[in-house]
């Protein structure tokens, strides 16, 4: 019985990376629409119908071209960093709350906040390992952005925590079940969804990728495989942000129709901003950081805090 267990749950797993891995790719086809349409333009509109059938070819493209190494790279680091990367973004995705076939996590949001936290020694060390100057520059940038935005996130974190007073995701669904965390914690919603952009390193805070600066920031040197490897694990990043804003702020998790609309607008909120906000300047992104969100975060801390032993 406990191997059937065992192997029931590693096959839920699997279904789960797979879903994963396709809403991920349809992900990419959603934002070059999307983006097509901003910019007045179609968008990928020729393989398949109207398109659909692009990030396949997408991915057979890119897992086809020829790998290049550069001569003076560290080449054990250089090559494993990206497939690091991208196992640690689908193994966050493990800590979702099913009800059925799978680990509850009774601690899952520090194992997110674990997950996270490595996920900064990937970029560092893609960066450093491609022994290029722009890679590098990319590589320092993408750290210190990422290590300063996870700390206004974990306590903005803490004060969801501190109102329900587990770590468990599907608690949130109960403490929703009446009015969404979202109306009682809109600002802290709001820095908690401009935090989460620059934690995965989208626009308007995508620092590592500064084409205007930095050629292409840390993944300069990557082609083919290692570049779809970090590619994905971005967007992987991405999908699961918006989940968790969903789990935190808008109702808990339900497997209804009205649960995946919501994440499905959530991801459409990240690919919006992208298509209407131009890039910040760096220094301007790291004050909002430590003076902004900092404070804010600190200050509903307490008063959420405050609010709970009232409340008791």
């Amino acid at each position: 019985m406990m191997f059937l267990d065992m192997f029931m749950i590693f096959l839920g797993m699997l279904i789960l990376i797979l879903g994963v891995l396709i809403g991920v790719a349809f992900l990419t086809l959603l934002e070059r629409k999307v983006l097509g349409y901003i910019q007045i333009r179609k968008g990928p509109n020729k393989v398949g119908i109207m398109g659909v059938l692009q990030p396949f070819s997408d991915a057979i493209k890119l897992f086809t071209k020829e790998q290049t190494y550069p001569m003076f790279s560290n080449y054990l680091s250089y090559y494993f960093s990206p497939v690091i990367s991208f196992i640690l973004s689908l193994i966050i995705w493990m800590m979702i709350p099913y009800y059925f076939n799978m680990i509850s996590f009774n601690l899952g949001l520090l194992f997110f906040l674990s997950c996270t936290s490595m996920g900064v020694y990937t970029v560092m060390v893609a960066g450093w390992s491609s022994n290029s100057n722009y890679s590098l520059l990319g590589g320092l940038r993408a750290v210190a952005q990422t290590i300063s935005y996870e700390v206004s996130l974990a306590l903005i974190l803490m004060s969801s925590i501190v109102l329900i007073m587990d770590f468990n995701l599907l608690n949130f669904k109960i403490y929703q079940k009446l009015i969404w965390f979202i109306f009682l914690m809109l600002p802290l919603s709001m820095c908690w969804l401009s935090s989460s952009l620059a934690e995965t390193n989208r626009t308007p805070f995508d620092f590592a990728e500064g084409e205007s600066e930095l050629v292409s920031g840390f993944n300069i040197e990557y082609s083919s495989g290692g570049f779809a490897l970090i590619f994905l694990a971005e967007y992987s990043s991405i999908l699961f942000m918006s989940l968790l804003f969903v789990l935190m702020y808008l109702g808990g998790y339900n497997l209804g129709l009205f649960f995946y609309l919501k994440l499905s607008f959530i991801s459409f909120m990240f690919i919006w901003v992208r298509g209407t906000l131009p890039r910040y300047r760096y220094d301007k992104l790291m004050y909002l950081a430590w003076k902004i969100y900092l404070p804010i975060s600190l200050n509903f801390l307490m008063f959420y805090l405050g609010l709970k032993i009232f409340m008791l």
